[in-house]
């Protein structure tokens, strides 16, 4: 990025306490190993059974476990402050709730430069004033993936401007792009999601605009790639709208560039809490055409006409219409692709992030630290 300070080392400490592997720890993963690439020294807090505890091992980042079970929050902390006195960081950047109250009161104790919480998704707060804390009192500087995350934390927690950022998560522009093997799916044309199987990603606004395109005799295919807590009712869904035989759950898989390229068209129903999704950057950066609904971040990166088409979120009638537009209108929709690929490359590369993050580090810790 033009204008930048040339960029410094850090001594990075991340806390996850989520044992699940999807976009948020996607994120905290790539932000390591970026860093570490660019001779920063990186650790990872995290349960020592969680998912991103295994992979961050498997590509070389330090580890440390802690015990997030709420009565020994006060021990905990107090160790954790010890072992951050220990390694002394310039950064400490927690992502989870539990985490963001444990680590973020550790990181206090052992007085760390600068304490960054990341919000990855948009929810409510049943207690505004408790919970300001975690984004105030335990964090120098609070980050978000979309605008609309940022301006929730601003309004609900009274916070100053600068004080929260909005920051994408960044992409790979090397693996994802239309060059490079397409997985096969089956006959196109093949409308798919890819996501975490929970109930906000609007599996069954998908489920049911695959019944009505099936039901008009539509010609297209449906896959739904991911695992989570949501497989068996989307199973059952699948049985009682008569789609056995039109679409197919391909679980966990590693292969995400090979599948969106794959892809005909990708589909974001999300009805709550979306940030700006990294599966819709990714599929914009491989040049696969994108719908989704209008709700969190996602219209921040899929504008109607220019990027992508938009549905309102839970209708599935709107969402089969759009289906329908985008695969009968292949130039159109090609045009949208190459105009998404060349915003990805503008805006939300990967190394585009960590540049904005160092920048962020640099403004917040004095150079004599």
């Amino acid at each position: 990025m033009a204008g930048l300070s040339p960029q410094r080392t850090w001594r990075i400490v991340h806390s996850e306490a989520s044992r699940g592997w999807g976009g948020q720890e996607h994120r905290v993963l790539a932000e390591l190993v970026g860093f570490k690439q660019r001779g920063s020294e990186v650790w990872l807090l995290a349960p020592d059974d969680a998912e991103l505890c295994t992979r961050a091992e498997a590509a070389g980042i330090s580890t440390a476990p802690f015990n997030d079970a709420k009565w020994r929050y006060p021990f905990e902390a107090v160790r954790l402050a010890c072992w951050l006195r220990r390694i002394k960081p310039d950064v400490l950047n927690t992502h989870s709730s539990r985490d963001g109250w444990l680590v973020g009161l550790a990181g206090r104790l052992a007085r760390v430069p600068l304490i960054v919480r990341t919000r990855h998704v948009d929810v409510g707060y049943s207690n505004p004033r408790i919970s300001r804390h975690a984004f105030a009192t335990f964090a120098d500087l609070v980050l978000t993936t979309s605008d609309r995350i940022t301006a929730h934390l601003r309004e609900t927690f009274q916070l100053p401007d600068e004080r929260v950022v909005t920051m994408p998560t960044g992409i790979d522009l090397n693996r994802f792009s239309a060059d490079g093997k397409s997985a096969d799916l089956g006959p196109a044309p093949v409308v798919g999601m890819l996501s975490v199987l929970r109930s906000w990603k609007g599996h069954r606004i998908f489920l049911e605009a695959a019944r009505l395109l099936t039901r008009d005799g539509f010609p297209c295919r449906f896959v739904i790639v991911g695992e989570g807590p949501g497989r068996a009712g989307i199973l059952k869904m699948r049985d009682e709208f008569g789609l056995k035989d039109r679409l197919e759950l391909l679980g966990h898989r590693e292969d995400v560039p090979e599948i969106l390229r794959g892809m005909n068209l990708l589909v974001i129903p999300s009805t709550a809490h979306e940030g700006v999704p990294q599966v819709g950057l990714q599929a914009l950066a491989c040049e696969t055409p994108v719908i989704g609904s209008d709700v969190g971040g996602i219209p921040q990166i899929i504008r109607p006409g220019e990027t992508g088409r938009l549905f309102p979120s839970g209708d599935a009638a709107a969402l089969a219409a759009a289906i329908q537009e985008t695969i009968s209108h292949p130039e159109q929709t090609r045009a949208m692709t190459e105009r998404g690929r060349v915003m990805v490359e503008s805006r939300h590369s990967l190394d585009s992030m960590l540049d904005k993050l160092d920048a962020l580090y640099q403004r917040h810790i004095p150079p004599a630290h």
